[in-house]
């Protein structure tokens, strides 16, 4: 019996399956860890167990696998385990994939689990234990530790929405949880739901409304008052999934679209406030209250980002998308609600997975950080062929208050995953600290951690742990202290 993935580049290069667990102790260090930087990285990827059951598919739709570096006392150690969902353990049942198309059950086989979700999104600590979150579905808990799967999450019975957010929110002075859910009744259905979670697990707040239709809304951002929702115009069709397609196809003709609600509110108090068309806005950096009004700091792209959910009539790749890091501003009171978002940055440049220093999360802030790609940088072409989906060779750290940014460039044949910001210390200043970000080197398969110091960002690293195997591209994560 054939067991061999496609040879396509949703499965080849930096989106090999990496199908890995691991525990290893006394990782390899260059450079020297600060003895301040103590805590655990989490992240989690997508990586196939099986090949997929209808011969090719998307980079999202692989197999939750957790991985945690622990860092202290100027060491490191690694666990690496995959999220046991009854999708994983089903198709470990049958030793093959069960699985069609993402997002649609009307695809899979009979013998799949009718839980369909991957849990491969984003980790996060919440009361004692580790979520693992997709956004079709509650979250998987797992042990903090050892990283063994709890079971499904519904945070003691008080959360029934049929999925749960994979970007929570943590809110710094509370310490609440702040979550939402998206088509939150089931597939294809508008209603959102929004909640507050105590740091110690009560329900604090449940807040229903409808969108005017249903489609992604992958992030969120919260103010003091405000919660804003960001919704993608990737609309959802049940008809379309019963007959086999795609659960998301891109709606050039949409306006960016966003959901104001007042975390004091009621669903009539929403308001709706209109982008561009054809524009994709998906993940949050910040956002802040000032003068009265709301700003919302966020990559936004000319185009459809997800290439692999189309629209009806178009080629993929057919577009020449361009991106930069914007702002926009929603002023409550105006008449008008059509928006346009202004650059942040001095020089525009394609970014991705925003972060900022979290203590500042919901507050006006002055620096983030992200993924920057600059196409004038030397990459090894000649070895490695086309840039791959999800390609940045820059780390950069941004004053969102002078737009100006500092980068860090490896070389030629490295790109980076989602930078996570670690603070010098609990009462440090703003943006004092090191940023932590997994680092592929595509020429010679491997990966590392490297630390920057945000004091010394062009230097580069002052500490590349080196992971004695390839990770696959991740998607998100988060830093514990404990």
């Amino acid at each position: 019996m054939s067991f061999t993935f496609p040879n396509t580049s949703e499965f080849t290069g930096l989106y090999e399956p990496c199908r890995i667990e691991a525990h290893i102790t006394d990782l390899v260090i260059e450079g020297d860890i600060p003895s301040a930087i103590k805590g655990t990285f989490y992240q989690v990827a997508p990586d196939p167990q099986y090949p997929p059951m209808l011969g090719n598919d998307i980079f999202f739709n692989g197999d939750g696998v957790v991985t945690a570096i622990e860092l202290g006392e100027g060491r490191v150690s690694m666990k690496r385990r995959y999220v046991q969902t009854p999708r994983l353990l089903a198709q470990k049942q049958a030793h093959r994939s069960l699985n069609g198309v993402y997002r649609n059950i009307y695809t899979n086989d009979p013998l799949a689990a009718k839980n369909n979700t991957t849990a491969n999104t984003t980790v996060i600590e919440h009361n004692g234990v580790l979520l693992a979150m997709k956004e079709d579905a509650l979250p998987w808990a797992l042990d903090l530790k050892t990283l063994e799967t709890i079971g499904e999450w519904d945070f003691n019975g008080q959360i029934n929405s049929a999925t749960f957010t994979a970007h929570p929110k943590i809110e710094p002075k509370t310490g609440n949880l702040l979550c939402f859910a998206y088509e939150a009744k089931g597939d294809g259905t508008p209603d959102i739901a929004y909640y507050e979670i105590s740091a110690t697990g009560e329900l604090l707040k449940e807040i229903w409304f409808q969108a005017p239709y249903a489609a992604m809304i992958h992030d969120f951002a919260f103010t003091e008052n405000y919660v804003i929702f960001p919704i993608i115009p990737l609309t959802v069709d049940i008809e379309r999934m019963k007959k086999g397609g795609q659960h998301f196809q891109w709606q050039p003709d949409l306006e960016q679209l966003f959901g104001i609600l007042p975390r004091s509110g009621q669903a009539e108090d929403v308001q709706w406030f209109y982008g561009p068309k054809n524009g994709f806005q998906g993940h949050t950096l910040n956002s802040f209250e000032k003068n009265g009004k709301i700003y919302v700091d966020m990559p936004v792209a000319s185009g459809n980002v997800f290439y692999f959910f189309p629209p009806a009539e178009a080629p993929v790749h057919s577009e020449q998308i361009t991106s930069a890091l914007m702002r926009w501003e929603f002023d409550l009171q105006a008449t008008d609600h059509h928006v346009k978002p202004q650059p942040i940055t001095n020089k525009q440049y394609p970014c991705e997975f925003p972060r900022c220093d979290e203590r500042f999360n919901g507050l006006e802030y002055s620096y983030g950080f992200v993924l920057a790609f600059d196409p004038d940088l030397a990459f090894d072409h000649e070895n490695l062929g086309e840039y791959p989906f999800q390609f940045f060779n820059q780390l950069a750290r941004v004053n969102v208050q002078t737009g100006i940014t500092e980068t860090w460039y490896p070389g030629d044949k490295y790109c980076f995953q989602e930078p996570i910001f670690i603070p010098r210390s609990n009462d440090a200043s703003e943006g004092d600290g090191w940023v932590a970000s997994i680092m592929n080197d595509l020429l010679e398969e491997k990966s590392e951690l490297v630390i920057l110091d945000t004091q010394k960002w062009e230097k580069g690293p002052i500490a590349r742990v080196k992971i004695p195997f390839r990770l696959r591209m991740s998607l998100h994560g988060n830093w514990s202290s404990h």
